[in-house]
């Protein structure tokens, strides 16, 4: 799944962000060459990011330009909406926006000179890139000028935001991540709650699990298979407190023990029901995407998963019986419990925007303004990345219990994020074949095979710089 994926009316669209990374392998090397032509044509810059863009008194009237990158009739009639709300607010700010684009597209006009005045992406992993190449303006002046209180975005929000000092976007909206369980299939195994420890998920899932005559897996307690839906690392590895890099940015697989110890868990239970039937399991699931989903038919009873499910279970019209929770954590980590894993939309003035005082006003209003934050989030289900907006009395959302596991995810101080880097996450590219190899059983030294991936990240960072 990348950018350019059809998704179904009414369905939301940041979990992108997280997926779009299986594609970063063939993109890494163009996005490298792409920085770096972006930074020799900015080198003789006129200073713009160095200076506010808040253009407080100028009320010229104005037409700006917004790139976004969905495209289903129902989310463009939901950002449409909100931008009728900023021209009211703003009636001298007219605002095109134009839909369906993606970030090769943002590269290419921002080094051809007819970059829009604000542009947003599904994938955070380039925020470090156009940091450092000045591609997307750093807005830190802007911020000050008009004294935004940053303390209403989680600092996990504000990492995956900003490289190096420079907050070169914003975020708008989030995915947060949490477990669905299937309640009816856990009154038929006995258990009375969803787990709290990675002990608890690993018994449970084998209580929950049914295998055919022949050994097969018919229900799935838990799919541990790295790959299966939003089974992934870095979805993981929070309910360990793992961290991917260190201070200086150099990978830190190897020193820190997280990584050894969420691999181990993960390749118990995948031994547990055999790596060769998982692999078969995985390949008869229903699309992720789709009214066919494993959990939403109930051939699985717990997953990983965004708090985006909850709408499409709702349009899918499955009727499963579910509830959710917060990730279980190490037996040995239980100060975790209720916190997980974040990211999601940026948005942000690129170089060489006309308009860029009316571009920061759209930006602002976008991310900050809380009814804006709320009714967007509403709309198209994800959730608000503002602290404001998370309490806002106009959020539907949070009367939905389900819905409201992932809202106080959000807002745990300890839920964390994927840091950002100047090459697209090339650490998070670097992992995922030797994470394959591994629940496969073909890495015979985890700690050699860490410090080899450690080696590998190191040199495409140096690359990089």
């Amino acid at each position: 799944m990348f950018l350019h994926r059809r998704i179904p009316a009414g369905s939301p669209s940041t979990r992108n962000s997280f997926r779009a990374r299986l594609a970063v392998a063939a993109v890494v090397p163009t996005l490298a060459l792409a920085l770096a032509a972006t930074t020799a044509a900015c080198s003789a810059g006129d200073g713009s990011t160095a200076k506010a863009n808040t253009g407080a008194e100028d009320t010229t009237p104005v037409t700006i330009t917004f790139w976004h990158g969905l495209s289903s009739p129902h989310e463009v009639a939901s950002i449409d909406a909100v931008l009728a709300e900023f021209h009211q607010k703003y009636p001298y700010i007219t605002v095109q926006a134009v839909k369906a684009q993606d970030d090769d597209k943002i590269n290419q006009a921002i080094r051809g000179g007819t970059a829009p005045d604000v542009a947003s992406s599904f994938n955070a992993n380039n925020v470090g890139g156009w940091c450092t190449s000045g591609a997307f303006q750093d807005l830190t002046p802007d911020i000050a000028a008009d004294h935004v209180d940053m303390t209403q975005i989680p600092q996990a929000v504000q990492a995956y935001t900003a490289y190096a000092g420079k907050r070169c976007t914003m975020p708008w909206l989030a995915d947060t991540f949490g477990l669905y369980y299937n309640k009816k299939l856990f009154a038929a195994a006995g258990i009375a709650a969803p787990p709290k420890t990675m002990t608890e998920l690993a018994d449970d899932a084998k209580k929950l699990t049914v295998r055919n005559p022949d050994g097969s897996i018919k229900t799935a307690g838990f799919m541990p298979y790295f790959g299966a839906y939003e089974m992934l690392t870095e979805h993981l590895l929070p309910s360990w407190g793992g961290s991917w890099l260190k201070a200086d940015g150099t990978s830190n697989t190897a020193s820190d023990p997280a990584f050894a110890a969420a691999l181990s868990w993960q390749k118990n239970l995948v031994d547990w029901f055999g790596a060769d039937k998982l692999a078969k399991f995985k390949a008869g699931m229903g699309d992720e995407f789709s009214a066919q989903n494993a959990f939403e038919t109930g051939s699985l009873a717990m997953m990983v998963d965004g708090e985006w499910r909850t709408a499409f279970i709702k349009n899918d019209k499955s009727d499963v019986d579910y509830g959710t929770a917060p990730m279980p954590v190490a037996d040995d980590k239980p100060d975790l419990y209720g916190s997980g894993f974040v990211g999601g939309n940026v948005i942000g003035i690129p170089r060489g925007a006309k308009h860029p005082a009316a571009a920061w006003k759209l930006v602002k209003f976008l991310t900050t303004d809380p009814d804006a934050v709320a009714s967007f989030a509403d709309a198209i289900g994800n959730v608000p990345t503002t602290l404001a907006a998370l309490n806002s009395p106009n959020l539907a959302l949070a009367k939905d219990p389900n819905f409201a596991t992932f809202l106080e995810v959000f807002k745990n101080p300890k839920t964390s994020t994927t840091p950002a880097s100047p090459n697209g996450g090339a650490y998070l590219t670097n992992f995922g074949p030797f994470a394959d190899k591994w629940q496969n059983g073909k890495v015979p030294d985890l700690k050699a095979g860490l410090a080899d991936i450690d080696k590998q990240n190191d040199a495409a960072l140096k690359l990089s710089q």
